[in-house]
C-alpha cells in the first residue's frame, strides 16, 4: 500500500509538472508578439537578419499571429511563413520564421500563379476557381501527403474573398523543377505554378515538415482591399488600417 501511495503521488507530480509546464509554453506563444512594443522589436530583430524582409511586413505578419490565436484559429507551434510577392520572382522571397527563438529558420525561392503577371512580378491575385492566380492572406497549415509533385503540404486559407477557396482550388505547397536558383540567375525570374506556392525542390522536404500540422503562412502583397479590411491585420474590433 505504501509503494502504492508513493506511486500514485509521483504519477500526480509529473502530471501537474506536465500541465504547468504545457501552460508555460502556451503564455510564451501569446506573449511572443501580443504588445504594440513587442511587434515592433521582434519585426525589426527579424530583419536584420535577411535585408529583403522588410520589418514593415514582419510586422503585419505578426500581429496576424496574434490576432488569430485571439480568433480561435489552432496554431500548435510559433512559426510563420511569409511570402513577400511583391518582390521579384527572382529573388528569395519566403522565410520560416520561429518566434521563440527569433530565427530564420529558411529562405526560398517561390513561384507565383500562371495568371499572376509575368515571370517576373506578381501583379494580380485571385481566390476564384480555375484562375491559375496565387492567392493573398493569412492560411494555416495542415497535412503532407504524396501527389502529383511529390511530397506536399495541404493549406487553408482563412480570408473569404482572398483564399478561402484554397482548399477547393488544391492550392497547395510543393516543389518544382522550374523554381531553382540556376533559373533565377539566367532568366531573371523563376517558372510560374498553378497558384501554388512552389518551392525549390531541394528545400521543400525540410521546409514542409517544419511547418506542417498547424502553423501560420502570410502571403503579403500592397492590397489595400485586403490590408484595411483583413480580420487579421485590423482585428475583429479595430478600424486602424495599414497600407504598406
Amino acid at each position: 500500500m505504501k509503494h502504492k501511495n508513493i506511486t500514485t503521488t509521483l504519477l500526480s507530480l509529473l502530471s501537474s509538472m506536465l500541465l504547468t509546464l504545457l501552460f508555460s509554453v502556451m503564455a510564451i506563444d501569446q506573449a511572443l508578439a501580443s504588445s504594440p512594443d513587442t511587434i515592433e522589436e521582434n519585426a525589426t530583430v527579424f530583419s536584420t537578419k535577411n535585408k529583403l524582409l522588410r520589418p514593415e511586413i514582419v510586422k503585419l505578419a505578426l500581429k496576424a499571429y496574434v490576432e488569430a490565436q485571439k480568433q480561435g484559429v489552432k496554431l500548435t507551434k510559433p512559426i510563420i511563413t511569409v511570402i513577400d510577392y511583391s518582390l521579384a520572382s527572382s529573388v528569395k522571397r519566403l522565410w520560416v520564421l520561429d518566434l521563440k527563438h527569433n530565427k530564420i529558420l529558411f529562405n526560398s525561392l517561390v513561384a507565383h500563379g500562371k495568371y499572376s503577371g509575368e515571370y517576373q512580378y506578381a501583379t494580380q491575385f485571385s481566390d476564384k476557381i480555375g484562375s491559375l492566380q496565387s492567392s493573398i492572406g493569412v492560411f494555416v497549415t495542415g497535412k503532407t501527403y504524396e501527389g502529383q509533385h511529390g511530397y506536399s503540404l495541404k493549406i487553408k486559407g482563412l480570408e473569404q474573398g482572398f483564399n478561402a477557396n484554397a482548399e477547393v482550388r488544391t492550392i497547395v505547397i510543393h516543389g518544382a523543377w522550374y523554381v531553382t536558383e540556376g533559373i533565377a540567375k539566367i532568366k531573371n525570374s523563376i517558372g510560374k505554378s498553378w497558384g501554388c506556392p512552389a518551392l525549390e525542390p531541394h528545400i521543400t522536404t525540410p521546409i514542409i515538415n517544419t511547418i506542417k500540422d498547424g502553423s501560420l503562412i502570410f502571403s503579403y502583397y500592397p492590397n489595400q482591399t485586403w490590408l484595411q479590411t483583413s480580420k487579421f491585420i485590423n482585428g475583429v474590433n479595430n478600424n486602424d488600417n495599414y497600407k504598406v
